[in-house]
């Protein structure tokens, strides 16, 4: 007959003990000091119930055949009341999910082009989070999360995205520098013209401040003059002018030419 005894067996925290009694399960010992009938019964394995995550890597075609590399992330944890289903029913719970991670993604990407799979990662990974949810609680397994944590096209689709992405910002840039100078020759023209038409205004002005003022000039010479005309102050002002001309040409000596106040002037060139 053999002897029982008892003996303590010690569990971490975080895990939880599988006891068996000849190799049949028997009881969960939580984390601890639990007593179990020695030889009979003892503490076979230990369920880690902290959070893990697997990476699967995953190669499919989109719709428009791109083929391309899906990297997606899985974050599961054993379900505290379901410990036994967890050891006992699956052998490798990492295969089981990258199985059905592949089954996913390959059923959804080949109906998605290129540019539309990168704008659906999170349909993809709610998808791929949504089956392994309803399948893997069976087994006593919880996923927390599923990421697309990369998605990458052939080496070759990849430089051929870049270049017409390229393309494309060089030809906003081209057309950008177009409205730009555009605006350089219209401002540069409304500018040239604005100049001119206040030129020109001050022209006039000049002219008629000139006319005004010879004829108040006329007027008040005729009135401190009588019997003179227009054509005598005229006369007068011409010759005083051509007087400063010369005080000019006197004080400046070189090749000039003057002329002469007369109906039949001709140039005199002075040496």
């Amino acid at each position: 007959m053999t002897k029982q005894c008892f003996c303590c067996v010690c569990v971490s925290e975080g895990e939880v003990g599988i006891i068996e009694n000849c190799s049949k399960f028997e009881d969960e010992a939580n984390p601890g000091c639990t007593c179990v009938a020695y030889p009979l019964s003892c503490l076979a394995h230990s369920v880690s119930l902290r959070m893990q995550q697997i990476n699967v890597t995953t190669e499919t075609k989109t719709l428009d055949n791109v083929t391309l590399t899906v990297r997606v992330a899985v974050q599961f944890r054993v379900i505290p009341e379901k410990v036994e289903d967890a050891f006992y029913r699956l052998t490798n719970p990492s295969h089981q999910i990258k199985s059905y991670v592949d089954d996913v993604v390959r059923s959804s990407l080949p109906k998605m082009t290129l540019d539309k799979s990168y704008t659906s990662k999170a349909e993809v990974a709610n998808d791929v989070k949504e089956q392994l949810a309803s399948i893997m609680a069976e087994f006593g397994y919880e996923i927390i999360a599923a990421l697309v944590t990369d998605l990458e096209p052939d080496a070759k689709v990849k430089e051929a995205m870049n270049e017409i992405n390229a393309a494309q910002r060089m030809r906003e840039a081209a057309l950008e520098k177009a409205e730009a100078d555009k605006i350089l020759v219209v401002k540069a023209a409304e500018a040239d013209a604005e100049s001119k038409y206040l030129n020109g205004t001050g022209v006039s002005r000049q002219r008629q401040a000139i006319v005004d003022g010879l004829r108040d000039s006329i007027n008040d010479f005729s009135n401190d003059i009588p019997g003179t005309t227009a054509s005598d102050v005229m006369n007068m002002m011409m010759t005083v002018q051509y007087l400063d001309m010369l005080r000019d040409v006197g004080n400046n000596p070189g090749n000039q030419t003057i002329f002469l106040p007369s109906s039949n002037s001709q140039p005199m060139k002075r040496e």
